[in-house]
């Protein structure tokens, strides 16, 4: 099952409806808005006494998980709120599918365990790196 498959049944939406690939491209438009991009949203992590869980992402080894609600704090309501919007799905799914997905963006950005120079995420290439969901939920490690 693809990546987009599987977000389209996680969001309810057939991947022909592009509600999953906007939810990835609101969530990787997020990170590069931030000032200083992933660096950005790591300090925001930091800030709120989740840095290790971000850090974790980032290093190469196991990712870390975070709750939902625990990601709604760094990323704020209105974040939340944007990101739904822009994806086409509702606020409290938003969290609930970051919270999966998000740490194995990260660390898809990250292969050499280090942040990219200017911070931005690369679409292309952390697609290409996650290329299924399969591993995000307990069948491998990232």
């Amino acid at each position: 099952m693809s990546l987009l498959d599987t977000l389209g049944s996680l969001v309810g939406k057939s991947p022909e409806g592009g509600g999953q690939q906007a939810l990835i491209a609101a969530a990787l438009e997020f990170v590069n808005s931030q000032p200083g991009g992933l660096n950005g949203l790591i300090q925001r992590f930091q800030e709120k006494g989740l840095g290790d869980v971000v850090s974790s992402w980032v290093s190469n080894g196991e990712n870390q998980p975070i709750a939902a609600d625990a990601l709604h704090s760094v990323l704020g309501s209105e974040a939340v709120t944007g990101l739904a919007t822009k994806a086409g799905v509702q606020p409290d799914q938003v969290t609930g599918l970051l919270s999966q997905i998000l740490p194995h963006v990260v660390n898809a950005a990250t292969p050499d365990g280090e942040v990219p120079a200017e911070g931005k995420l690369n679409a292309t290439t952390v697609l290409g790196a996650l290329g299924g969901l399969s591993a995000l939920f307990g069948k491998g490690t990232a």
